[in-house]
């Protein structure tokens, strides 16, 4: 499925969110290096990277703040999104790998990341706990997720109609496969609440140092500590 949408993933990507994903991301990697403290990075590894997107954050940000990074590497089960990742940022490394069976060293990472992504993994606890394995002592997990709404208020109604009957077909106007994006808001039906991901990482042992919600709670963000 992955692989059928690759072409297409980016521009769906911006233009079902509204632009705001790129809010979403900038956010995410500012807090991180804030909370890292670290004038040079050794490694940033983006799990389940997709196209490169977040990467591409990543650099922009260290860019802008004056961080070194050694080295960006992207990895992801898909070889259709990483075709495309290694044509936009040729640049950085590229690995096809599963987030539960990561090719890495122990300790060679000073941040990992995964941006709507962990919501895919079967065995979510188990890539956790390689996240928490190839993390530096200090280093900083970042993720960017959907996670599933309580649907108390009038919002999370119209929230929730959107993400059920306009995304999919808007998704599959852009992409050419309404199949993909039926599955993300089925998909987001079936995962964890916020409170629930942040206990799934603390009993791997990681330390929570922010969790905040955009856009009215349609996206989450988690920036976790080893």
């Amino acid at each position: 499925m992955f692989d059928e949408i690759a072409k297409s993933y980016d521009l769906a990507n911006r233009v079902l969110s509204f632009g705001s994903d790129v809010i979403w991301r900038k956010r995410a990697c500012q807090k991180a290096y804030g909370y890292l403290g670290k004038r040079t990075i050794s490694r940033i590894c983006d799990v389940a990277c997709g196209t490169g997107d977040m990467l591409l954050f990543w650099n922009k940000e260290a860019q802008r703040s004056g961080i070194e990074v050694e080295e960006y590497l992207g990895i992801d089960p898909s070889m259709g999104m990483l075709e495309v990742a290694k044509q936009k940022l040729p640049q950085f490394r590229f690995l096809q790998a599963y987030a539960q069976e990561l090719p890495l060293e122990d300790e060679s990472a000073d941040v990992v990341s995964i941006t709507y992504g962990i919501r895919n993994v079967v065995d979510r606890v188990d890539a956790l706990r390689e996240f928490y394995r190839i993390l530096h002592p200090g280093g900083m997990l970042v993720i960017l997720e959907f996670t599933k709404r309580k649907r108390r208020s009038l919002m999370d109604r119209v929230v929730d109609g959107y993400m059920k009957y306009i995304l999919p077909n808007v998704g599959g106007l852009v992409s050419g496969n309404k199949e993909a994006y039926e599955y993300l808001p089925n998909s987001i039906d079936n995962f964890l609440t916020t409170e629930q991901l942040i206990g799934e990482l603390e009993e791997v042992g990681f330390k929570m140092r922010d969790v905040k919600s955009f856009s009215f709670g349609i996206s989450t963000m988690f920036i976790a500590q080893k």
